[in-house]
């Protein structure tokens, strides 16, 4: 079980799977006010940033699930590192469907919403994870502005295995809304802006070029160079210009 080999190689040095600087990551734990011992779940936890540095930071415990042994192995090791291993623990398995056997405080998908099928369908996986009362946090994309073509839309992304549309995704009052529709309501929110776009997805280039450099000879050399040669002008042309991102937390009605 993994992920796209691109990812691995591409995301190889990242410690943040998504438009998130380690500064917004740190803003949005304070803006939730995390306390000691609060149990969270994350699905899609990459190389483990959120739940490790809140660990030290905050105190809380928690659970990660990742398909890429890579990036599990790197989150292991994140929490050696930052000295909260005995807080957090890290499992390669697919998070798709999965349900966590004690419930959590803290219940996040954070840009891998294709486990369940969408926003909707991940919010309600990530619902029988939670406790009474809890939060919910989703990653998720938006549309800064609408694209003007389907042509446009399709330059946005290049991580989809199907192109996506304008369909795909919705401008931000939109998607908030789509939250309130699905019975939750946003008591918090943090964005991407272009600036964490850059540093998310240039720092993918050198990664690649340096990997190139080191594996001339590697039969996915050629997808590798592809992908450094098509996606600077790609990502500044479409998708810095038309694709936002954020984390949302919602908290159910009445909850």
């Amino acid at each position: 079980m993994d992920i796209p080999r691109i990812f691995n190689i591409s995301e190889s040095a990242h410690r943040i799977h998504n438009p998130f600087t380690p500064e917004k990551l740190a803003t949005l734990g304070a803006a939730l006010h995390l306390k000691p011992g609060v149990r969270m779940l994350d699905l899609g936890s990459g190389s483990g940033e959120m739940l490790c540095t809140w660990a030290r930071d905050h105190g809380i415990i928690g659970t990660g699930i990742d398909m890429s042994p890579l990036f599990t192995a790197q989150a292991k090791l994140r929490a050696k590192e930052l000295g909260v291993a005995n807080q957090v623990e890290f499992i390669h398995g697919n998070a798709a469907g999965y349900v966590a056997d004690k419930k959590a405080d803290v219940a996040a998908c954070i840009g891998a919403t294709w486990i369940g099928g969408g926003v909707a369908g991940t919010i309600h996986l990530l619902a029988k994870s939670l406790c009474a009362g809890g939060l919910i946090l989703i990653g998720e994309p938006y549309w800064r502005q609408l694209p003007p073509t389907e042509e446009v839309a399709r330059g946005c992304d290049s991580e989809h295995s199907e192109p996506i549309s304008i369909s795909d995704f919705l401008i931000l009052p939109e998607l908030l809304a789509s939250f309130g529709e699905l019975g939750y309501e946003l008591v918090e929110m943090v964005l991407a802006n272009q600036d964490s776009w850059d540093r998310y997805e240039a720092a993918k280039w050198l990664t690649m070029r340096r990997w190139l450099d080191a594996n001339p000879k590697d039969d996915f050399a050629k997808v590798v160079q592809a992908q450094l040669t098509s996606e600077p002008e790609r990502y500044v042309k479409y998708q810095r210009e038309y694709l936002g991102w954020g984390v949302f937390a919602l908290m159910a009605r009445g909850g």
